[in-house]
């Protein structure tokens, strides 16, 4: 398979990775997401990744860089692509329940409820507006932004808001056996509570089922100046589903071929209902003789912490799909 399903048409000078991080409570419940060693666990998680790609290394807490199969993080592969490129990520803290260990662009948002028992995001029309606060920023000092997100237990908000939106869409985990029971049982209370409000309007629906980051990551893509991609899979998607209901083009998306072919998910027929393009990368971790890394090609994890989009932004900037795959060898070996 090639390395990119498609080329996207875009070339940049000066691009800037960012990386909106958060929170849902939602991931503190058994069985929703395996972003994390325990439920509660799930809560550190970006707070942990955005270390690794900033720094390289974890040291704020004692943690692994893998999950407890040995399938790396893909925030590792994010940070392998920022030492490739020589770019410096940026990290926007949309609502995370502990203090981030590396600096973050803040704009005061409070962690995700859960969406069964009151407001998901109570000030989710603030945060689109400090969004959009800060997609001006970055125009000034950016052409291209590859935006991508880690919010644990995120595809769960993301299944709600792309069905209280009108898509019959079906969303990834990082599980192998994705929890499609446990997950749909969860958006039927929330669609419930949707309908009863009589509820339409997207930051509406982003009040009521959504996460800190959608809110945030659609500000900043609607009023960013240059190519936006959207790093990411089904909660990108989400992302990319609100600025179309809102009025906007939506977002080109990156992702992995994880994604894509993820059985139990609806992604590229949802890319194409919402009106959009993604891009799959296939970054060959069958083939590198790394056991962690090849965990990916039976579905554990897929995507996550912007690593398509990542590894999307090497290629455009010239590095080869063989340099790519090395570096992310050569990294995820370093600690194994």
């Amino acid at each position: 398979m090639p390395f990119l399903s498609e080329t996207p048409d875009i070339t940049t000078k000066n691009p800037l990775m960012a990386l909106v991080i958060g929170n849902t409570m939602l991931s503190t419940i058994p069985g929703v997401s395996g972003a994390g060693p325990s439920p509660e666990k799930t809560l550190l998680t970006p707070n942990l990744d955005a270390e690794l790609v900033a720094t390289g290394a974890i040291t704020s807490v004692p943690a692994r860089p893998n999950t407890p199969t040995g399938c790396p993080t893909p925030a590792s592969i994010t940070r392998s692509m920022m030492e490739l490129t020589g770019r410096a990520p940026l990290f926007i803290n949309a609502g995370l329940v502990h203090q981030p260990a590396v600096p973050c662009l803040d704009v005061y948002g409070s962690p995700g409820g859960d969406p069964r028992r009151g407001d998901a995001v109570p000030l989710a029309g603030d945060l689109f507006r400090r969004g959009e606060m800060v997609g001006r920023l970055l125009s000034q000092c950016s052409d291209l932004l590859v935006l991508g997100e880690c919010v644990p237990g995120g595809t769960t908000t993301a299944l709600a808001v792309l069905r209280a939106l009108g898509y019959e869409a079906s969303v990834s985990s990082s599980y192998v056996e994705n929890p499609v029971t446990l997950k749909e049982e969860i958006c039927r209370e929330v669609l419930a509570r949707i309908e009863a409000a009589g509820v339409h309007e997207p930051l509406d629906i982003l009040r009521l089922a959504g996460d800190p980051m959608m809110a945030v990551a659609a500000g900043i893509a609607s009023t960013y100046g240059g190519r936006v991609l959207l790093a990411g899979g089904t909660q990108m998607l989400a992302v990319a589903a609100v600025l179309k209901e809102l009025g906007h083009e939506p977002p080109h998306l990156a992702t992995t071929v994880y994604v894509r072919d993820d059985p139990s998910a609806t992604f590229a027929r949802t890319v194409g209902e919402v009106g959009t393009v993604a891009y799959y990368v296939d970054p060959n971790f069958a083939h590198l003789g790394h056991v962690g890394l090849a965990r990916y090609c039976i579905g554990e994890v897929k995507e996550g912490m912007g690593a398509g989009g990542a590894m999307v932004l090497a290629h455009l900037m010239g590095f080869t799909p063989d340099e790519i795959a090395r570096t992310v060898f050569d990294f995820v070996s370093a600690y194994s």
